[in-house]
């Protein structure tokens, strides 16, 4: 009965994120046009309903752990759910991904997507996209922010393992910026492709910043240590503590 409950709950929570979404979409369309503030007003807004939605309708805590940054950074994050999505995005005052081009034609989440500074990729062709990127900023025409990306190029259940792609040290490279790993247990709450969110204490954790300027084997080895070794810290942390 009570896993019953508990997916209905779920099934209720799912319904109310995606029609929220569409609601802050239109609430916010016209001043988005006006100002980009307005558009990240708008995602962190619902990012901010999503864990109230969790909190209250399926009974799942939301923790952010560490000192999210506020400058130029390239922020480099274990990936097991939407729900980091979520809670990484939220916790940062400018953040953007590489997001794959069909997004752009998504109604209203690409428009969105794109006023907040996120960059289309073509498959094959992210380092062209990257270097135009790097000149937007330069030039003044894309506010410098958060870049987000997965290292490991797609989500992965929490005890499944995935390399790194050399792709996130080439970027690092290119950039110039700190990196800031996050690591995660949200895969154990959102599991992937599951409709069932379960209750307990989803943590994302922002850790210190590897400075610029490592040689690229140095900085994958430590980025790869510093989020998988606490990614499997947070996962031991859930499984003790999540409700039977």
């Amino acid at each position: 009965m009570r896993s019953f409950m508990q997916i209905l709950r779920s099934l209720i929570f799912n319904a109310m994120i995606y029609v929220m979404m569409l609601v802050y979409a239109v609430i916010y369309f016209i001043p988005a046009l006006i100002s980009r503030d307005w558009a990240f007003a708008a995602c962190h807004a619902w990012c901010r309903h999503v864990r109230w939605g969790l909190r209250t309708i399926v009974g799942m805590e939301t923790e952010v752990r560490g000192t999210p940054p506020k400058g130029e950074v390239m922020i480099a994050a274990k990936h097991q759910s939407f729900l980091d999505i979520v809670l990484i995005f939220g916790a940062v005052p400018r953040g953007k991904f590489i997001m794959k081009r069909e997004l752009m034609f998504a109604p209203l989440l690409g428009q969105y997507a794109l006023r907040i500074g996120c960059v289309p990729v073509n498959r094959g062709k992210r380092g062209a996209a990257i270097t135009k990127m790097m000149e937007d900023v330069e030039r003044g025409r894309l506010e410098a922010g958060q870049l987000i990306i997965y290292p490991q190029g797609t989500r992965v259940a929490p005890d499944d393992k995935k390399p790194y792609k050399v792709g996130t040290g080439v970027l690092y490279q290119q950039l110039g910026q700190p990196c800031v790993p996050v690591s995660t247990n949200v895969g154990h709450f959102w599991p992937k492709r599951e409709v069932l969110r379960k209750r307990g204490t989803a943590v994302v954790e922002f850790h210190d910043p590897i400075p610029p300027g490592l040689p690229l084997r140095a900085f994958m080895e430590r980025l790869e240590e510093t989020v998988e070794e606490n990614s499997v810290r947070l996962l031991a942390e859930a499984r003790g503590t999540t409700p039977i």
